[in-house]
């Protein structure tokens, strides 16, 4: 008599057990920063709708005069001009990085690590000392100034510091490199043939470069925009070393409701107002990124 033999179920190879294993290891780790994310969340949005005694504690409670305050046209000002110099750093930014991204990519050859190694390395120093450097370097007797008066490009009533120049100049120092390393991964996993296929179709490097290489590296230069846009936005020390009392930033009123002021409710208001903003901002990333992702498959 024949036993039929029970088929074994196949055992699961080395991607399905690596995938599931890579999965529980990130579990910890999601689990730690979205607590700590709806905490942090959750008590400023509860500080937004509480108020303070006669000394400026905190006091938990539910009073909505810091959420109507957000109507003050001096706040929505300050917005305003946080939203224009963020958005010009991230055009300056993609300006800078692209140029630098592309012959490092294509052209570096062997030398690739090193020239990538010698523009993040800076970046390492804390970023306060970065910028008491650079208002060192942007003042009136540094040396962009000398140079440009030398050069007659400048008289001696030019000022950098104390201006919106300097403080989109700050943050664009400050935040370059975010977008080069994104350009950078977005170029080397390029295919070369296409560039050398674009010549043929388009023939000058300029069309070849908005017909080929910029749609290839577009999600590329999308996350660095979001990962330069993100920090500028909410950045207090470029507008507080290098700017005046005019070029004063979000971030700037959020620190003083905090730590000067001594309205956690007004400062916990203006930074859900911020990130309302930083939200949309994500929103249309995510949006754009599924919508390439759509068009790829097809």
């Amino acid at each position: 008599m024949l036993r039929l033999k029970r088929a074994r179920r196949p055992r699961p190879g080395p991607s399905a057990s690596g995938a599931r294993l890579w999965a529980w290891l990130m579990v910890p780790g999601t689990l730690w920063m979205t607590g700590f994310l709806i905490a942090s969340l959750l008590l400023v949005a509860t500080l937004a709708v509480g108020t303070t005694d006669d000394l400026g504690n905190p006091r938990f409670g539910f009073d909505l005069s810091s959420i109507r305050a957000l109507a003050d046209p001096a706040y929505a000002d300050v917005m305003l001009r946080s939203l224009g110099y963020a958005l010009l750093t991230c055009l300056i930014c993609l300006l800078v990085a692209y140029p630098v991204a592309y012959t490092i990519a294509l052209h570096g050859g062997r030398f690739k690590n090193a020239l990538i190694s010698a523009i993040v390395v800076p970046f390492f120093a804390n970023y306060l000392v970065r910028m008491y450097g650079w208002s060192v370097v942007l003042s009136d007797d540094g040396p962009v100034l000398t140079t440009l008066r030398k050069l007659g490009l400048a008289d001696s009533g030019t000022k950098i510091l104390n201006t919106g120049f300097g403080v989109v100049a700050g943050l664009v120092y400050g935040f370059v490199v975010f977008m080069i390393i994104p350009l950078y991964a977005a170029l080397e996993r390029m295919d070369v043939s296409l560039i050398e296929a674009g010549r043929d179709l388009y023939g000058g490097p300029v069309r070849t470069f908005f017909h080929v290489t910029l749609p290839a590296t577009r999600q590329g230069a999308a996350a660095g925009l979001v990962l330069v846009f993100l920090p500028a936005m909410g950045d207090f020390v470029s507008a507080q070393l290098l700017g005046g009392p005019d070029q004063i930033m979000i971030g700037n009123l959020i620190q003083d409701k905090f730590f000067q002021g001594q309205n956690w409710p007004l400062g916990s208001a203006l930074t859900m107002m911020l990130m309302l903003v930083l939200l949309i901002g994500m929103l249309g990333y995510l949006r754009r990124t599924r919508k390439d992702e759509a068009e790829a498959r097809q």
